[in-house]
């Protein structure tokens, strides 16, 4: 079973979204093996976004990401990488498919209410930013 680390992000908690997609994750068959209500640091979006951090969208994407809670989850499941990043759809709201969960309710390409680890490798040293052993059930 693969894990993946995702993220409920400051637009899915205001707008009151984050039960409904957590239950599509597990309607789909995933388990939820950790889950944290989180507030961002700055040194938290820095690690968290280490590779944008000299692109220049990164300073509105950091201040998105601190300007409200966020959900920090692992997903366990077969293929968890792979059928988590199905779900959410493209990163562009506007662009993903009808019947993604960011294609049903995302707005733009930054407040696309969903993170998703890209790769098992990513899945790893996400997850180690946010949970220790502990914190599993």
């Amino acid at each position: 079973m693969e894990q993946t680390l995702v993220l409920l992000k400051p637009d899915c908690y205001l707008r009151k979204l984050m039960g409904e997609v957590l239950s599509r994750f597990e309607r789909k068959g995933l388990t939820v093996r950790a889950m944290k209500l989180i507030r961002f640091t700055s040194e938290l979006a820095d690690q968290h976004y280490a590779e944008h951090i000299e692109k220049p969208f990164y300073p509105g994407l950091k201040e998105f990401i601190m300007s409200a809670p966020a959900v920090a989850m692992v997903l366990e499941g077969e293929e968890a990488v792979a059928v988590v990043r199905s779900m959410i759809g493209a990163t562009n709201g506007i662009k993903a498919n009808p019947g993604t969960i960011r294609g049903d309710y995302g707005l733009s390409g930054r407040e696309n209410l969903v993170h998703a680890s890209d790769s098992l490798e990513s899945a790893k040293r996400e997850i180690a930013l946010y949970f220790t052993e502990k914190d599993f059930c």
